[in-house]
């Protein structure tokens, strides 16, 4: 089965689930429906019938007739919003689950631009595409009966150019889903690349690598902007189709209304045919075609993107350092994260950022990583990722290598930005576990980290999140809890609790710390967090030194100096 076929199948059992909004839907189209008819039907009667013979009062009848038809059109209208937006939220709710899965758990390269752009074209296009098909379907139903209804010979001035439209246009939207699907992958390629540079630019000036690092970012700028230039292009044969579908039925009409009129077609019959054609299928297909011919192939192009992707094991995007030169015993638990030999370099002619680190973690152990800014810890933790790949050496997660299903399910990352989305306080918690968490287990890891004080204000595990609602420190604390309920064993704070005051972080690490078979690794926000580490990595450059605090501050002199240059907190 292709991949076209398969997304296929996909919206229609998505469609068939939502069967009872589509009947909704339908239903109040056909509202819409009755109002084209009378746009062109009433108009006609009411100088037919009406005012060409004298008869002001008739032709004022038909004309109040189809006002009261716009009218119930109006409110048909409003009514299928409603629908419209029931159909919508479910697909959005399942794209962004799926792409969370992607790249929240699996840190998948994209996924930033996935989650931040591509999902909110798919809802917006979807929902633009129920609207503009909709209303071609109702107001083309509505306004070919009407003119069928007047006078048959005026189909011929109508129907062919509208076929010829349609026929350029359908035409169009198989290449122009090819070049949607060019642009959106030059737009990852971009979001991908600048993913990585930007939490990386200190190294990328401590090593002196801006101009490699800006020549490739710039090529990759320069293909999506080719890219666009091509979409915009087929741009032009969209207009083609407009003027010959829309705009030729009317000089048509014109062009041929001496022969019409010879033929029997009343003047009233003339003028409701223009009335349909340039109140109701005029607008519908300019609808119709700048809706679809961007819309459609961007949704389809999208979906295929966002649907065909894998999806890992429970965790998201990671980071994670590790204490150097100890090694496993045969027969012992691998370790929990290792690094052997790595050296990574932001290009080729560059100073390495990470030098021929061997490092190793053991499981259950504690590690706070310090250093100061520009001295690879970004890169490091981009590194045991999988965000990078480096340039010599290997990185392994509970012995399996990175990047790989194995290591994904073995990490999880709690980033300083924390992500928390709309829903249930419960459900964010438990995003990360593949099957249903129980209550006291929820309440139990809200209560280990601190979150409990919080979840009471917002009203329960049961209360709504609204994510615009809460502080930067309440989502770290959301975000902290989530990944405490995970599965994964090695826990990685990149300063996760930056936003926390000093009690509170405390409280947070010491619960990741006390969690049974965990391994917590910090990137340090404070001194405090190296205190209470059972090993510290300080990291300068391409040197690295590592050891508990005490023996750090008698062997370690830039260890020395960054305990000395950390302010403790106010007292609050």
């Amino acid at each position: 089965m292709t991949a076209a076929t398969g997304l296929a199948a996909r919206g229609l059992r998505f469609l068939l689930s939502r069967r009872r909004v589509l009947l909704r839907l339908t239903a109040w189209s056909v509202l819409e429906t009755g109002q084209t008819f009378l746009i062109g039907y009433g108009p006609a009667r009411a100088l037919d019938e009406g005012f060409l013979r004298g008869r002001a009062d008739a032709g004022l009848v038909w004309l109040a007739v189809t006002g009261l038809g716009v009218l119930l059109g109006a409110y048909g209208t409003a009514r299928v919003y409603a629908a419209v937006a029931d159909l919508v939220e479910p697909l959005r709710d399942r794209l962004v689950e799926r792409v969370v899965t992607r790249g929240v758990r699996t840190g998948e390269a994209g996924s930033l631009s996935g989650l931040t752009q591509q999902v909110e074209i798919a809802r917006d296009t979807f929902a633009g595409l129920v609207m503009v098909s909709r209303s071609f379907v109702f107001t083309s139903a509505g306004a070919l009966a009407g003119l069928f209804t007047l006078a048959p010979p005026l189909l011929l001035a109508v129907g062919p150019p509208l076929a010829v439209g349609m026929a350029l246009f359908a035409a169009t939207l198989r290449p122009l889903a090819r070049r949607q699907e060019t642009f959106l992958v030059a737009d990852e390629a971009l979001a991908g690349d600048l993913g990585t540079v930007c939490p990386g630019l200190l190294d990328v000036t401590a090593t002196g690598a801006e101009a490699e690092i800006a020549a490739g970012t710039g090529e990759r700028v320069e293909a999506e902007l080719r890219a666009a230039r091509a979409l915009a292009r087929w741009g032009v044969l969209r207009v083609a189709s407009l003027t010959i579908g829309g705009q030729v039925p009317i000089v048509l009409l014109l062009a041929v209304a001496p022969w019409l009129l010879a033929h029997g077609v009343t003047a009233g019959a003339l003028v409701g045919a223009l009335a349909y054609v340039t109140q109701s299928l005029l607008p519908a297909l300019r609808n119709l075609i700048h809706g679809l011919g961007t819309s459609g192939s961007r949704l389809t192009v999208v979906l295929r993107r966002l649907a065909g992707t894998s999806t890992g094991p429970s965790r998201p995007p990671d980071s994670g350092s590790v204490p150097p030169g100890t090694t496993a015993d045969r027969g012992t638990p691998p370790p929990a994260l290792s690094l052997a030999s790595v050296t990574f370099a932001y290009g080729s002619a560059s100073a390495p950022v990470v030098h021929d680190l061997d490092l190793t973690l053991p499981p259950g152990a504690h590690l706070a990583v310090v250093g100061p800014s520009g001295t690879g810890k970004s890169t490091l933790t981009a590194l045991v990722a999988g965000l990078l790949t480096p340039s010599h050496g290997t990185v392994r997660v509970a012995g399996h290598p990175v990047p790989g299903p194995g290591a994904a399910a073995s990490r999880v990352l709690i980033p300083q930005e924390a992500y928390v989305f709309g829903g249930t306080l419960a459900e964010n918690l438990a995003y990360l576990r593949p099957g249903p968490v129980p209550e006291e287990e929820l309440l139990a890891a809200a209560e280990a980290v601190g979150l409990a004080p919080l979840a009471a204000r917002l009203g329960g595990l049961g209360a709504r999140v609204d994510p615009t609602a809460l502080s930067a420190g309440e989502r770290q604390l959301i975000a902290l809890t989530r990944a405490y309920l995970s599965y994964a064993p090695l826990a990685l704070l990149d300063e996760a609790t930056c936003h926390l005051d000093p009690g509170a972080e405390e409280r947070a690490e010491r619960a990741f710390a006390a969690r049974p078979g965990g391994t917590l690794v910090v990137v340090a926000h404070r001194i405090s967090s190296a205190r209470r580490a059972d090993r510290v990595l300080v990291m300068d450059g391409r040197s690295t030194a590592y050891g508990g605090h005490e023996e750090l501050l008698r062997s370690c002199a830039l260890y020395r100096d960054l305990v000395g240059g950390w302010a403790p907190a106010p007292a609050r």
